[in-house]
């Protein structure tokens, strides 16, 4: 088992940060924002450029090490596009990309965008999917809207793995970004005449949030690995994965907006964009309470294998 990636991946993914860097970095997701009828022409040369469709994230395994590396890099920018999704699209029906959903209301961060979309369910039920006309603005929705649904089969176990995995490696960049803002902040702001990253208590949140998200890495790269390998249980890998993901999540967004304080909650502050458009990732398909409770189901008495007995142990005990 090696779950490094490998360099190459590594590398496409530095180049894929600087692109969207020279693009605009913060501005991307900001100007999407204001102008969200604009949001594919401000991204997509940049993905192209990048040759981001060409990857062939199922059938070729450093092809999916480059895919997550690209996911990761476009969340440490809140790249205002669903790069994830796109990359995970179905290999036999044709369709733009690909949204896990759960639940009764159906939805996606994909409005306003002229794709089509193959829809699945963690049990695996396809369907296509039409994005319906985003009920709020972005700013209050984060691009996420409602989607019309006619089922097509129930062969989807290795797309929702999938589905579920990228978007944990979107999440990642975030973090990734909140911390390094969490860490420039507190270098610069000054309280009682020293810098606030002098003071123990500050050192201590900064190293919980730290140990969250670098223990989350290791447990992306072997999501991704099991996937890979093809093994059976790759879908409950996935499943952890995103536990795990939305655990690290609440915790680094809760030091970083301490350390940040109010700040942290105003538009000149790049945590609040990231923070804000982090939510449909976090939220969709299904919150920490409702993805726990479908991995204990899954899971009954039995636990998980590879990284992730600590958590096994945790949702179901």
């Amino acid at each position: 088992m090696n779950i490094e990636l490998s360099e190459e991946a590594a590398e496409y993914g530095r180049q894929a940060l600087e692109a969207f860097k020279a693009a605009g970095g913060d501005g991307l997701v900001q100007q999407a924002e204001a102008e969200p009828g604009h949001r594919a022409e401000q991204v997509a040369p940049v993905l192209a450029e990048l040759g981001a469709w060409d990857l062939d994230a199922r059938g070729d395994a450093d092809e999916l090490e480059a895919a997550a590396a690209l996911c990761r890099s476009a969340g440490y920018w809140a790249v205002p596009y669903p790069v994830a999704e796109r990359l995970a699209r179905p290999a036999d029906l044709g369709t733009d990309g690909l949204v896990v959903v759960a639940g009764t209301a159906p939805a996606g961060a994909v409005a306003g965008l002229d794709l089509r979309w193959t829809a699945v369910t963690p049990d695996g039920r396809r369907a296509t999917a039409a994005a319906l006309p985003p009920a709020a603005p972005p700013r209050e929705s984060a691009f996420v809207t409602g989607l019309a649904l006619t089922p097509l089969d129930e062969a989807g176990a290795a797309d929702a793995a999938l589905g579920l995995v990228l978007p944990c490696w979107t999440l990642l960049g975030m973090l990734d970004r909140a911390i390094d803002l969490a860490r420039e902040h507190v270098l610069v702001r000054e309280q009682f005449g020293r810098p606030l990253a002098q003071f123990q208590g500050v050192q201590f949140q900064l190293t919980d949030a730290e140990v969250e998200r670098s223990g989350l890495e290791m447990m992306a790269r072997y999501a991704l690995w099991s996937g890979q390998a093809n093994l059976p249980e790759a879908l409950d890998d996935a499943l952890a994965l995103r536990l795990a993901a939305l655990e690290a999540a609440e915790t680094v967004f809760r030091v970083a907006h301490q350390l940040h304080g109010a700040i942290g909650f105003c538009d000149e502050s790049p945590l609040s964009w990231i923070s804000r458009y982090s939510q449909p990732v976090r939220r969709l398909p299904l919150g920490l309470s409702a993805t726990r409770d479908l991995l204990a189901r899954r899971l009954g008495r039995h636990a998980l294998t590879g990284r992730y007995g600590d958590v096994a142990e945790r949702v179901t005990s």
